[in-house]
């Protein structure tokens, strides 16, 4: 299994794309988030996939750098399905407050001859805290990350061995997610900034962390891989670097920044 980050980027960014990504293992896809608008089809396409391939989509959240990117998948994979040039089926999964969101737009944007595609070959498909669903031959938990801003999930799954991968979502950890996170083989966390700069960038009053913060709870998690995404991108020429050098100082295990576009054997 692989991933690729087809953005890396928090909400504000310019100099990347937002934090999007795409898991494959054997030909089999599953996309998480679209970011903040089309440009998630130019990611796709960078990153040499075909947008007809990620027929397993989940959505953590409605924030827009989340949200709106799937929107165009929405409009693509039903204006297709009409063209006659998409075959089979699609499925978005998400918690309720999230596809309410996504229906409501569909039946507003979308034209009427393309619209009865969801149901019928588009589905959504609404999850409960601790569900799941299946992508990619593989069962997939969905967890409620317990957000102050906004409803949000995050996602665990074993990939094979009993090796795990687990997604914290876009904010930081809370005890609540331990059951999923603890002894991760792969988590997936997000980092505003460096705790060097935190005076510059303020994540606490974002809730969010920073390198220290999620360097310190992979440490004390057991967590053996590390990726770090959700960044500002002040310092994107130099993030890899930047971050690096400070996660070093509060984790041992194996520690990784990409940047868009990259794809990482897991």
């Amino acid at each position: 299994m692989k991933i690729t980050l087809l953005g890396t980027g928090n909400a504000a960014v310019t100099e990347c794309y937002n934090t999007c990504f795409v898991l494959e293992d054997a030909g089999q896809y599953l996309m998480v988030d679209g970011g903040g608008g089309n440009a998630v089809l130019h990611q796709l396409k960078a990153a040499g996939y075909d947008w007809k391939q990620m027929r397993h989509i989940f959505v953590t959240h409605k924030h827009i750098d989340h949200l709106l990117g799937i929107v165009w998948m929405i409009r693509l994979i039903t204006q297709n399905m009409h063209r006659g040039k998409y075959d089979g089926e699609a499925w978005i999964y998400a918690h309720d407050e999230v596809v309410d969101i996504l229906t409501r737009i569909s039946e507003m944007v979308l034209e009427q001859k393309t619209l009865h595609f969801i149901g019928e070959r588009l589905h959504f498909v609404t999850l409960r805290d601790g569900g799941t669903f299946t992508a990619m031959g593989r069962e997939v938990k969905v967890f409620d990350i317990q957000s102050t801003k906004a409803k949000q999930y995050g996602f665990t799954m074993n990939y094979g061995d009993g090796r795990k991968l687990t997604c914290c979502g876009d904010e930081p950890y809370c005890e609540y997610e331990r059951p999923y996170a603890e002894g991760s083989d792969w988590l997936l966390h997000e980092a505003f900034c460096l705790y060097s700069q935190a005076d510059l960038f303020d994540p606490y009053k974002k809730n969010h962390s920073t390198v220290k913060d999620a360097c310190e709870l992979a440490q004390r998690l057991g967590v053996k891989n590390l990726i770090l995404y959700h960044t500002e991108d002040k310092n994107i020429r130099n993030r890899k670097q930047l971050y690096t050098e400070e996660g070093r100082q509060y984790y041992s295990g194996r520690l990784f920044v990409p940047d868009d576009l990259e794809t990482i054997e897991l």
